[in-house]
């Protein structure tokens, strides 16, 4: 576990207990299927802006470990403030689940952004309504070469929104509404949503600024 855990070790009972009743709440079933059953869910998992690292199982495969979702919530914190707040287990789910399928479930996953304050997320210039502000997004960094198969294997899960940036080398993922936009062809998630390339300039840039406070 890195030294930012180890510092914010005490706050993890306190935020295990907030998270057990998301974690143990009905799977998500949009899709129309039951859940598959039960196998032990991990990642590696390192936060970009932080260097904070999360490995291991999360997921009994029956219900998220509130332990393990409380460090990935310390993990996912607001890189501006530090400030935790208990990270969705459906957001976590898609990223597990799409880098399953795309074969990157063994290897440590890079995320640019998590949980944001409303001040953080001004300052990268974020949507108003951005599923980060509720600690159920994540922004992902996939090699040029993967990225098309990334993509894709998310927006046919169809559990959420899927924004992909080809120009740029990350793919968002969230628990929130179906939906689907960046720089990308329209995939099976149906008809893209319009976004400013100058915005995930900006916002590439705040990210980078924050990085050194």
């Amino acid at each position: 576990m890195n030294r930012r855990i180890l510092l914010l070790g005490a706050a993890i009972p306190a935020l295990a207990a907030t998270i057990i009743p998301a974690a143990h709440a009905a799977p998500d079933r949009r899709d129309g299927r039951r859940p598959a059953g039960p196998m032990s869910r991990r990642l590696q998992l390192r936060h970009a802006a932080t260097g904070a690292r999360f490995s291991g199982p999360y997921h009994d495969g029956r219900a998220a470990d509130p332990v393990a979702m409380a460090e990935l919530s310390i993990v996912l914190a607001d890189t501006r403030t530090g400030a935790v707040r208990p990270f969705d287990p459906r957001a976590i789910d898609i990223l597990w689940e799409v880098a399953r399928q795309t074969r990157l479930g063994g290897d440590e996953l890079v995320v640019l952004s998590g949980y944001r304050t409303p001040e953080t997320n001004a300052a990268v210039h974020g949507a108003g309504d951005s599923q980060h502000l509720r600690a159920g997004a994540l922004d992902v960094y996939v090699p040029t070469a993967q990225l098309a198969g990334f993509g894709d294997a998310a927006l046919a899960l169809r559990r959420g929104g899927v924004g992909v940036y080809g120009r740029h080398s990350f793919v968002h993922l969230d628990s929130g509404p179906v939906r689907r936009w960046g720089d990308v062809a329209p995939g099976p998630a149906g008809p893209a949503v319009a976004q400013q390339d100058d915005r995930i300039v900006l916002l590439r840039k705040a990210w980078a600024a924050t990085r050194g406070r």
